[in-house]
């Protein structure tokens, strides 16, 4: 994480081989740079895929072309095995007669990730991946990304600007700040010891919550979401995805504040509260709120923090429409 300039990408592609680098660098106990000992492992060689924010897709080559490219030098039994796999993972079938032109933003991302994961890293490289897409499509990359991770077990370097995703994908976040590492630890003890809106202008934060997920017996399309040690909260339930542990994320913007109580409203998720501290800005602010035994980030321009009188120990109610929930695994 860190802000535009940072040196986020740079590492990426310098880890990659498609940079200049100085320095050491080691991969599964393999050196692939020492400036020291002159060694420098071209790129095709260091076994590792990139995948860059706007994919980078042949266009003249089909999905399958594309994904297959990565394959030109695995044996055929391998290869129809491998191949088989990324697709099946990423559900990308139905795509692998189009061309890139003709595909979505989120399907162009599904294939290329597939055609990195097609030449089987050991490490696998993912600048902003989400970056170009929106909330919706966002949501439902996320779990593909799980998959890779947890049933491929291929560990990744992940570039953001969103600590929702970085909370839940990452086992430790690096922020950089002016090519140096400015804080390196697990998520959440970097995200709560660091102002990271005042280091990086562009980060985002959304709400992540994870629990038991349960069907509501009398109401089509809503769930429960048991959290522990919150209270629970009405989700979208989509039959698509099956009940038991799930995680949902809901943005700042969607979370509303209020300094009164608040009745006969639309929202289903309506908690009591108390302002935890804010993170202001020149035009607007982040309010962190415990409500519900949960913690939450609310995004408020600057005049509503002012209209309603916000500080820390303040007593406030949010609201949040169960459908401002997207659900991520």
């Amino acid at each position: 994480m860190g802000p535009s300039g940072a040196g986020k990408t740079s590492l990426l592609e310098a880890i990659a081989g498609l940079r200049r680098a100085a320095g050491r660098l080691q991969v599964s106990g393999e050196r692939l740079l020492d400036s020291a000992a002159r060694i420098d492992v071209p790129p095709e060689k260091r076994r590792i895929g990139y995948v860059p924010q706007d994919s980078l897709l042949f266009p003249h080559l089909t999905a399958e072309d594309n994904v297959r490219f990565g394959l030109a030098k695995r044996g055929t039994s391998s290869s129809a095995a491998l191949f088989d796999e990324v697709v099946g993972i990423l559900e990308i079938r139905d795509l692998l007669a189009r061309y890139p032109a003709t595909l979505s933003g989120g399907e162009r991302q599904r294939v290329a990730l597939a055609r990195a994961l097609a030449t089987r890293p050991r490490l696998l490289l993912l600048d902003e991946p989400l970056a170009a897409l929106d909330v919706a499509l966002r949501g439902r990359i996320l779990p593909y990304l799980l998959r890779v991770r947890d049933d491929m077990r291929i560990p990744f370097l992940y570039v953001t600007h969103n600590a929702g995703e970085a909370l839940l994908l990452a086992r430790a976040v690096v922020l950089l700040q002016d090519g140096r590492v400015l804080a390196s630890g697990p998520p959440s003890d970097v995200l709560a010891a660091h102002p990271v809106e005042a280091v990086d202008p562009g980060a985002s934060f959304d709400n992540i919550f994870d629990g038991a997920l349960e069907k509501l017996p009398d109401e089509d399309g809503v769930g429960r979401l048991a959290t522990p040690g919150g209270t629970p909260l009405l989700v979208p339930l989509d039959p698509g995805f099956p009940a038991g542990r799930a995680v949902f994320s809901v943005a700042p913007e969607d979370v509303l504040l209020s300094v009164r109580p608040l009745n006969g409203i639309s929202a289903r998720n309506v908690f009591e509260g108390i302002v935890a501290g804010l993170d202001r800005f020149p035009n607007d602010a982040i309010v962190h709120v415990t409500a519900g035994g949960l913690a939450w980030r609310a995004h408020l321009t600057s005049g509503s923090v002012k209209e309603l009188a916000l500080a820390p120990g303040r007593r406030v109610w949010i609201a949040v429409k169960t459908q401002a929930f997207r659900r991520l695994r």
